[in-house]
């Protein structure tokens, strides 16, 4: 069987990462991934900080910290938020490991060895305010293509046009804001992807066809406008050092590599820390998922769409020049922008709601269920307030949570605390199993094929599935004159409860392991084993035998009230700045 390997775009080290972050790569990987382990895939999903680069540096000094104890405590800061989103990392690593600088400078020995890293002269900012060489995150102005004003002098966050510094109008230091900065000479290393573009274009031919067509776009833009040979050392303190064995007088000087070139190799060096960090006893192959990997593998990253060139460009383009059987991507799933009331939700900026106020208001389900439900799959979604209210309200609260809640309290009130037994099954529940195993077809159609926004929709559609006969059957009613029948109703869905567990736990973990724990099963029984339903199973819709011990859990997702919206309003801004 295929075995997964899943990664998600490197959050950066420099701050809590907001709700626009978490949507566009981890989140969706992770319910992915538990979607695979579910299905009794072999999975491995990978991910890490990204600590490496100006912006590290910048931090830690506003800070008043070193660069690397400040990494060391962003990293478990992130790490812990992660874990309270319930995201099923089988690794978070850390891109200043030394599995990564060992992996780093190796891939650029075989660069230089086989000929595409060029050591060039160039002219680069130099800071006379600063008495330093200013690497392009440390130089901001305004973008010649959009005119945003705070351009770096890497990338516009605005427009995600790759800039050089040069390019910047009005540029200035990051670091003093000083503008009395000129053009001094230095060396640094370049990756002749000029001389690999034909080599790219064919792998993306052969690759990219059913990617989707936001990742293949941007990789085909990149491509028709030409592949530069590109800067892949910078003058910092912090980074993985250019290796003196190869490079000594650039490593004399203290080059670093370019925080792109080593960032996406941390996905290997991530997974060789996964197998170094192994129980004693234990074997971790970490080459077998990334090298010479082959057809046994299947590679999915994750990741918004400004990361795309980057991924599906350059990685491949440092991978295919190693001319080593490097694992590289089979499938990219890119994300446009979540905004806040319009407005792009931004880390250096403060701007919409981060990952820790999120966990502060309310528990990780209703921002994973929101946050799937309305992924920004082909075009930017807007985050409201109104909007996160209403699903949660509707979706979470009145379809899933009143369904669970009021099936087991009437059956506790009417019959115990055991589940009723009632008569055999008749038409309704036969209509009702063909239509459950009807809807988990097409949410599990929908989870294979990564779109996540409609598998949501079906998994609304089978929560309604329940309510609908429930409320067909009426219980309350059928039981004044028919117990065996409403005892059957409430069996039924009963194990309907069982089935929303197993089947809704990729996006609402924690709430399904409270619905699971509702019923008193044998943990050797088989729907406590159960790990996704089959078809049949959904027909018969008999996991939980009549006579098994219940409790009725507490309220699974409180509603948000007039007031609650208020205050949300009050604390975030009801609009984007």
């Amino acid at each position: 069987m295929t075995r997964q390997l899943i990664t998600s775009a490197l959050p950066y080290i420099n701050g809590i990462k907001h709700l626009g972050n978490m949507v566009g790569s981890m989140l969706p990987a992770d319910v992915h991934a538990r979607y695979l382990r579910q299905r009794g895939r072999d999975v491995l999903y990978i991910c890490a900080t990204d600590e490496h680069g100006t912006p590290a540096e910048l931090a830690a000094k506003e800070a008043g910290l070193p660069v690397d104890e400040f990494c060391a405590r962003q990293h478990e800061a992130q790490k812990a938020i992660y874990e309270g989103f319930h995201l099923a990392f089988d690794y978070f690593g850390r891109s200043s490991s030394a599995q990564n600088v060992e992996i780093t400078q190796t891939i650029a020995r075989e660069l230089q060895k086989n000929g595409f890293i060029e050591e060039r002269p160039i002219r680069q900012v130099y800071s006379n305010t600063d008495g330093r060489f200013l690497p392009d995150r440390y130089i901001e102005g305004t973008c010649p293509h959009c005119g945003y004003d705070k351009a770096r002098g890497d990338q516009c966050e605005n427009c995600t046009r790759v800039l050089d510094p040069t390019d910047l109008i009005e540029p200035r230091s990051a670091i003093s804001g000083s503008s009395d900065l000129e053009i001094r000479e230095t060396r640094h290393l370049f990756l002749l992807q000029s001389k690999l573009a034909a080599e790219v274009e064919s792998w993306l031919d052969a690759q990219s066809a059913d990617w989707p067509a936001l990742a293949s776009s941007i990789a085909r833009k990149w491509l028709a406008e030409g592949l530069h040979d590109r800067s892949i050392t910078r003058d910092l303190d912090w980074g993985v050092p250019v290796p003196a064995d190869t490079w000594p007088d650039l490593a004399a000087e203290g080059k670093v590599f370019y925080v792109w070139f080593d960032a996406p190799i941390e996905y290997i060096g991530a997974t060789k820390e996964w197998a170094d960090a192994a129980p004693a006893g234990e074997f971790r192959d970490w080459k077998s998922w990334w090298y010479e990997a082959d057809d046994s593998v299947r590679y999915t990253q994750f990741m918004a769409k400004d990361n795309v060139p980057f991924h599906t460009i350059m990685f491949p383009a440092t991978l295919l020049a190693t001319r080593d059987a490097w694992k590289k991507v089979d499938y990219v799933k890119a994300f446009s922008w979540l905004t806040y009331y319009g407005g792009k939700f931004s880390t250096s900026q403060q701007r919409g709601i981060f990952t820790d106020a999120a966990l502060d208001l309310l528990p990780a389900d209703y921002w994973r269920y929101f946050l799937i439900a309305n992924a920004p799959e082909s075009d930017d979604t807007s985050f409201t307030w109104e909007l996160f209210s209403s699903g949660v309200n509707k979706d979470l609260a009145d379809n899933l949570g009143n369904f669970v809640n009021r099936v087991l309290s009437f059956s506790r009130k009417r019959f115990g605390d055991t589940v009723p037994a009632g008569r055999e099954s008749g038409a309704p529940e036969a209509r009702l199993g063909e239509q459950i195993a009807r809807l988990l077809a097409e949410y599990e159609g929908h989870m294979d094929t990564l779109q996540f926004r409609k598998a949501a929709a079906a998994l609304r559609a089978l929560w309604s599935a329940g309510n609908s006969y429930l409320e067909e059957k009426a219980p309350w009613t059928e039981i004044r004159t028919d117990q065996e029948g409403a005892a059957l109703t409430l069996r039924t869905a009963m194990n309907l409860i069982h089935l929303y567990a197993v089947v809704s736990e990729p996006l609402i973990p924690a709430t399904t392991k409270a619905m699971r724990a509702a019923f008193a099963l044998p943990a050797d029984s088989p729907a406590a084993q159960l790990r996704w339903v089959s078809a049949d199973q959904a027909r018969a819709l008999d996991f939980i035998p009549a006579g098994t011990a219940f409790a009725v859990p507490p309220v699974l997702f409180a509603k948000i009230t007039d007031d609650d919206l208020e205050s949300y309003r009050a604390r975030f801004g009801a609009n984007a700045p």
